[in-house]
C-alpha cells in the first residue's frame, strides 16, 4: 500500500517540487482546476456526512453494548445512504399555517452556509495536477477564518427562521434558544481566534498553517485551545449543548414541523459543521496538514506530497470521534448552566488571557525573555482557576443545606403557576380549579333555556 501511495506521489510531482502555499499563490488557477475542487469538496463533505452517522451509530451502540447498524451493506456501512433515499422518498408534509417562503427558505440557509465554510480549509501543501502547480484547498482570504464566524452566523439565521415560520410554540423556543447559545459561545470562540491570530500575524489559514512549522498552537496557545473546544461543542448544537432541539422538553426543537428533505438539509448542516469546526481545530491548533513531531522529524518527506492528506485526515477523525464520545457520555445540561459557562467563565477567562497574550508578544518583540514571565502568569492562573471552583463547590454545598420547615402557603386555583381568570371555560375541568356550585335554580335555568 505504502509502495503505490509512494509512485502516485511521484507521479503526480514529477518536476521541480513545489514550495509551501502562500496567501499569493491563490487565484491563479484554470477554471477546471477550480470546478475540480469544488466538487471534491461537495463530495468530500458528502462522504464524510454519510461516515459521521455510520461512525456515530456503531461507537455509541459499543458503548451502550448495542451492535449498531449491520443490516444495510457490509457492517452497515450503507445506513447512512439507506437514510439518505427514505428522507428523500417521504411525503413532505408543509402545515397549514406557516410561512411558506420562510419555511422553505431556512433549511437551505443553514445547509448553503455549512458548505461555504469548508473552502478555506487546507487540505495539503502545493501539489502538481495535470502538469498545474495548485494548492490542495479550495481558496484562501486575508481573513478567512472570519469567514468561517461569518457563515456559521448566516446559519443561525436558517434555524431562527425555521422556528419563526413553524408557527409552533415548540419550534419558536429551539430557534430563540439557538440564536443566544451561538450569541454565547461564538463571542468566546471569536476571542479563542485571537490569541492565535496575535503569535501567527495572519488571519489567513494558509499563513497559520506555516507558522506551526515548528510547534502546534495547541501547546503554545493551550488556554485558547480549551476555549475553542467547549465553544465548538455550543456551536455545534450537539450534547451536551443540545438545547434547541431539547427532545425531552421540546419535542424536536426548531425541526418540529420540518419532513422529507427539508429535515434533510438540517441534517446535513449539522454534521458538515461537525466536520467543519473539526477541520477548522486541526487547522488553528495542531499544525493543519503537517505531520506530528516524531514523524516529521524522523522522515523528512512527511510533509510533502499526498502524505499530508492522510495526517490531515487523522486529526479530522480524530475530533469527530471526541464529538461522538462526548455524545454518548455526557447528559444534557440545564440552560441557566450554558449561558453561565459562556458569559461568566469563558468570556472573562478569553479577554484575560488575550491580554496576557499581547503582554508576553510585546515583551518579547522588545528583546526580553518571556519563558520566566509566562512560567509564572502561568502558575497564578492555574491557582487562581483552583480557587474559583473551590469557591463554586463550596457556595453549591452551602446551599444545598435544608432550609428550616416553612408554614404551607394557601393553594391557589392555578397550582402556583399564573393562569386566566377562573370563568374561562377550558379550565373548568382541571381538577385543582373549584367547579362552580350547580343548584337546583341553575338546573331550572340550563332545562329551560334561559342561561
Amino acid at each position: 500500500m505504502s509502495h503505490l501511495l509512494s509512485s502516485a506521489g511521484t507521479a503526480v510531482l514529477a518536476g521541480p517540487a513545489p514550495s509551501d502555499p502562500t496567501l499569493s499563490t491563490f487565484g491563479k488557477d484554470p477554471w477546471w482546476l477550480i470546478g475540480g475542487k469544488v466538487l471534491v469538496i461537495f463530495v468530500f463533505l458528502v462522504l464524510t456526512v454519510l461516515m459521521s452517522m455510520w461512525v456515530e451509530r456503531r461507537v455509541i451502540g459499543r458503548m451502550q453494548l448495542r451492535v449498531g447498524p449491520n443490516r444495510c451493506g457490509p457492517f452497515g456501512l450503507l445506513q447512512g445512504l439507506a437514510d439518505g433515499v427514505k428522507l428523500a422518498l417521504k411525503e413532505d408534509i408543509v402545515p397549514r399555517n406557516v410561512d411558506k417562503v420562510l419555511f422553505v427558505l431556512a433549511p437551505v440557509m443553514s445547509a448553503v452556509p455549512a458548505f461555504i465554510s469548508f473552502s478555506i480549509i487546507p487540505f495539503g501543501p502545493t501539489v502538481s495536477i495535470f502538469g498545474h502547480h495548485t494548492a490542495l484547498q479550495g481558496t484562501d482570504l486575508p481573513v478567512a477564518v472570519l469567514l468561517v464566524l461569518a457563515m456559521s452566523s448566516m446559519g443561525v439565521y436558517g434555524i431562527v427562521l425555521a422556528g419563526w415560520s413553524s408557527m409552533s410554540p415548540y419550534s419558536l423556543l429551539g430557534g430563540l434558544r439557538s440564536s443566544a447559545q451561538v450569541i454565547s459561545y461564538e463571542i468566546a470562540m471569536g476571542l479563542s481566534f485571537v490569541a492565535v491570530f496575535l503569535f501567527a500575524g495572519s488571519m489567513s489559514t494558509t499563513e497559520i498553517v506555516n507558522a506551526q512549522a515548528d510547534t502546534w498552537y495547541a501547546i503554545l496557545l493551550f488556554p485558547s485551545f480549551v476555549v475553542y473546544v467547549i465553544t465548538m461543542m455550543g456551536e455545534s448544537n450537539r450534547i451536551p449543548f443540545d438545547l434547541p432541539e431539547g427532545e425531552g422538553e421540546l419535542v424536536g426543537g426548531f425541526h418540529t414541523e420540518y419532513s422529507s428533505l427539508k429535515f434533510a438539509m438540517f441534517f446535513l448542516a449539522e454534521y458538515i459543521n461537525l466536520a467543519t469546526l473539526s477541520a477548522l481545530c486541526t487547522t488553528l491548533f495542531l499544525g493543519g496538514w503537517r505531520a506530528p513531531a516524531p514523524i516529521s522529524t524522523v522522515w523528512a518527506g512527511a510533509n510533502s506530497g499526498w502524505w499530508p492528506v492522510l495526517w490531515f485526515m487523522v486529526k479530522l477523525w480524530l475530533f469527530i470521534f471526541f464529538f461522538i464520545w462526548l455524545r454518548g457520555s455526557l447528559p444534557r445540561v440545564r440552560y441557566d448552566q450554558l449561558m453561565k459557562l459562556g458569559w461568566k467563565v469563558l468570556m472573562p477567562f478569553s479577554i484575560g488571557w488575550i491580554l496576557l497574550v499581547a503582554a508576553i508578544r510585546a515583551w518579547k518583540n522588545e528583546g526580553h525573555d518571556a519563558g520566566g514571565v509566562m512560567a509564572a502568569v502561568a502558575g497564578i492562573a492555574i491557582v487562581v482557576i483552583l480557587l474559583t471552583f473551590a469557591w463554586e463547590f463550596a457556595r453549591g454545598k452551602g446551599s444545598a443545606e435544608p432550609e428550616p420547615a416553612q408554614a404551607a402557603p394557601e393553594p391557589d386555583a392555578g397550582g402556583g403557576f399564573p393562569v386566566p381568570p377562573m370563568d374561562a371555560p377550558h379550565y373548568h375541568g382541571r381538577r385543582d380549579v373549584p367547579r362552580p356550585r350547580i343548584t337546583e335554580t341553575s338546573r331550572e335555568e340550563v332545562s329551560s333555556g334561559t342561561h
